[in-house]
């Protein structure tokens, strides 16, 4: 698949969490997880979470569901630092995939379920500035759950 087109297929959303909490919540699921596995929803992430010391980036293999009748297309997720307060996610298609209106909704379906909040169960940390996004991440699920 050239580059071009795998631009086309691919989803990128920015995080309003911090790279160092997300990827605690993400290392959280690692060890915890069920055989290195964690589905959100029919989709599945696999461990382990592979670190690109070059690039910075850090990759999971994921497994994006487009519905029943349909195969679960191999993707990439690379996950970086974009700011101080937030963390890029971009999910690439690892194999040759048909642009369907079912893959581009499960897609973004996925990408919106990993950007909502990270887990619970990983504390955040607190600083005077960020009263108002513990307000919101309070009343919201944990984007990051075994199920």
């Amino acid at each position: 698949m050239t580059r071009q087109l795998a631009d086309l297929l691919s989803f990128r959303r920015i995080a309003d969490i911090p790279f160092e909490s997300y990827m605690a919540a993400l290392d959280s699921w690692q060890l915890t997880g069920h055989d290195g596995e964690l589905r959100l929803g029919n989709n599945l992430l696999r461990a382990p979470i592979e670190r690109d010391h070059h690039a910075g980036t850090y990759r999971i293999e994921v497994r994006l569901a487009r519905g029943l009748l349909l195969p679960p297309v191999r993707m990439r997720l690379d996950i970086e630092p974009w700011s101080p307060t937030a963390t890029a996610l971009e999910l690439i298609p690892c194999q040759r995939v048909r642009p369907s209106a079912a893959y581009f909704a499960a897609g973004h379906r996925l990408l919106d379920s990993l950007t909502r909040t990270p887990p619970a169960r990983v504390p955040a940390q607190r600083r005077p500035d960020q009263d108002h996004l513990r307000a919101a991440v309070s009343t919201g699920h944990p984007a990051l759950s075994r199920s």
